[in-house]
C-alpha cells in the first residue's frame, strides 16, 4: 500500500491527512473496556512472556501464578495494556505445538482478567490462539507477522472486531537474523505494513483498530534498529499508530555491551528516543522505569506538567 503526494489509499484518507493524524496522535483507540486517546499520551504495553526460553525473561513468568501477579504488578507501575506470548520468537526460536502455547497463555489471561479490566493483548500468529485467547478474556492481537503466517488471522480479526497490531518481520523467527538486508529499509518495512493494512481491510478489520509496528529486532541489523526509530515519523504515511518494541533487545547490548536481562538503561534510553521520535505506543519489560522516562517526555511535548498527589 503505498502512499505519496496526496493519494488516497484503503481507508479514503489522503496522504497528508494520515500523516497530520498521527502527528497530532488525532487517534481514540477502544481496547477492551478502554478508550486510550492519543494526544498526549505514550501508551506502554508490559510484557509478559509466558515461555522458558525468551531472549530477556524466560522462564521469569513461566508459572501461572508468577505470570499473573508480574501482570497484575505491571499494571499498578501503569502499565496500559498488557501483552501476554506463550511462544518465544527471539532470533533462531523454533515453534511450539498449539497446544503448549495455549496450556501456557490460557490460564494466564483468565488470571489477570478476573482481577483487573486493563486490556490483555495476545502475542500470537496463529488465529487458534487468538480465538481461545479472545474466549477467555483478551481484547486484542498482537500478529509479529503482520497476519502473513496464518490467512485465518484477519478475518477472525475482523469477526472479533478488536484491535490488532501489525508487525513488520523479514523471514521467520527461526530465520530472520541470518544475514538481513534491505535496498530500502524504511520503504520496504512500510510497503510490507501497508500490505498487511491492506489484508486486514479487506477482511473486514476495522482501520481505525489497527496499529502497526515496525518490527525492532525481526530481520533488522544494528544499525536497521537505530535507523527505525530516529525514523519513525516516516512510517506516518500508513496513518496508524506506530508502536515500537525495543526492550531489552540484542542492538542494545551492542551499543552498551551488556547482555540480555542487564539492559534496562538502555532500553529506558531506547523507549524515550522512541515516545521523543514520534511511537504512540512502546512495547516493554520494565514498566516503572519506563512510564516515569515516558511521562516526562510527554510533558516535554506538551510544555506542560499535570501534577499528581
Amino acid at each position: 500500500m503505498k502512499a505519496e503526494g496526496g493519494h488516497k489509499t484503503s481507508s479514503g484518507m489522503e496522504t497528508k491527512d494520515r500523516i497530520r493524524r498521527c502527528e497530532e496522535g488525532d487517534f481514540n483507540l477502544p481496547i477492551g473496556k478502554r478508550i486510550y486517546d492519543l494526544k498526549d499520551t505514550t501508551l506502554i504495553m508490559g510484557i509478559v512472556n509466558v515461555t522458558p526460553d525468551s531472549f530477556s525473561d524466560g522462564g521469569k513468568h513461566y508459572s501461572v501464578n508468577d505470570a499473573v501477579e508480574g501482570a497484575l504488578k505491571m499494571i499498578d507501575d501503569g502499565a496500559h495494556i498488557i501483552d501476554i506470548g506463550g511462544e518465544s520468537t527471539r532470533p533462531g526460536a523454533e515453534s511450539v505445538t498449539l497446544k503448549e502455547e495455549l496450556d501456557r497463555v490460557i490460564p494466564v489471561i483468565k488470571g489477570v482478567g478476573e482481577r483487573s479490566d486493563i486490556p490483555i493483548s495476545i502475542d500470537t500468529y496463529k488465529s487458534e490462539v487468538a480465538k481461545e485467547a479472545v474466549d477467555a478474556g483478551a481484547s486484542m492481537i498482537n500478529d509479529i507477522s503482520g497476519m502473513r503466517f496464518d490467512e485465518k488471522m484477519a478475518p477472525l480479526a475482523a469477526e472479533l472486531d478488536i484491535p490488532v497490531v501489525l508487525m513488520h518481520i523479514k523471514g521467520t523467527p527461526k530465520d530472520m537474523q541470518k544475514d538481513p538486508k534491505y535496498d530500502d529499509l524504511i520503504g520496504e518495512i512500510t510497503d510490507y505494513l501497508g500490505g498487511s493494512i491492506e489484508i486486514a481491510v479487506r477482511a473486514g478489520v476495522d482501520f481505525e483498530k489497527i496499529i502497526v509496528d515496525p518490527g525492532i529486532g525481526f530481520g533488522k541489523t544494528w544499525d536497521d534498529n537505530l535507523t527505525i526509530i530516529k525514523r519513525i515519523t516516516d512510517f506516518y504515511v500508513l496513518g496508524r499508530p506506530v508502536m515500537i518494541g525495543a526492550s531489552q533487545k540484542a542492538f542494545i547490548g551492542g551499543v552498551t555491551g551488556r547482555d540480555a536481562g542487564d539492559r534496562l538503561w538502555g532500553s529506558l534510553g531506547a523507549a524515550a528516543a522512541a515516545a521523543l521520535y514520534g511511537a504512540h505506543m512502546v512495547r516493554v519489560h520494565n514498566v516503572p522505569e519506563t512510564k516515569d522516562a515516558v511521562d516526562v517526555i510527554d510533558a516535554i511535548k506538551r510544555e506542560s506538567i499535570e501534577r499528581r498527589a
